[in-house]
């Protein structure tokens, strides 16, 4: 009986967190579920799709510091962002359809300035970099940092790179700062090292 009695209190709490995100955010998908999240700033300002999984302790952000009027965070159906999630737009961060995020994955479009030495960098702006679009099929592997840059289609980034540049389509990007280390050959369809580059080797 106990077990029922969890199993229908879990239920309906999902289900009231799900229209209290309906009635705060942008868009909140059927059949989402944002788990415990450490804070929402900006919610009117993010969108999330259908079947998405935001799970514990995650850190969603759409604020227009540097005054652009149609900041977003959009996040595409199908998608998994694991425990810890932090992604902040100032202007806009896009995330497709079915990608996949490990946990402790941090995602911008925005920086501190620390040009100032006399001002602590707490104290000095923060600026807009490149709006960041993580397309779909992506794979994010655990602590990545992207950081005004983008990932392309069905590509992979592993666990511990800082992504500061483009990834494109279909390849594989490892490092701090992440360079691309293999590369999906369409004429052997086969996954092949590559070059920093991108060439083949």
């Amino acid at each position: 009986m106990m077990k029922i009695f969890k199993k229908a209190k879990e239920f309906y709490r999902k289900k009231i967190a799900a229209l209290y995100y309906r009635f705060i955010m942008g868009k909140f998908g059927g059949n989402s579920l944002l788990v415990r999240p450490t804070a929402i700033d900006g919610a009117e300002n993010i969108y999330i799709g259908e079947n998405v999984i935001i799970a514990y302790g995650a850190w969603l952000a759409a604020v227009p510091h540097t005054g652009k009027v149609n900041c977003k965070l959009v996040i595409g159906n199908n998608t998994y962002i694991g425990r810890y999630g932090h992604i902040y737009a100032v202007s806009r961060i896009s995330i497709g359809n079915k990608v996949l995020i490990a946990d402790k994955v941090y995602i911008s479009d925005n920086s501190h300035t620390y040009t100032n030495t006399k001002i602590p960098v707490i104290d000095q702006p923060v600026i807009e970099l490149k709006s960041v679009e993580i397309k779909d099929g992506a794979w994010l592997g655990e602590n990545v940092c992207i950081v005004g840059s983008s990932v392309g289609y069905n590509s992979v980034v592993a666990a511990n790179s800082v992504v500061l540049r483009d990834i494109p389509d279909y390849c594989v990007a490892a490092g701090a700062p992440a360079v691309v280390i293999k590369r999906y050959n369409n004429e052997t369809g086969q996954w092949q090292k590559t070059t920093p580059d991108g060439e083949f080797i």
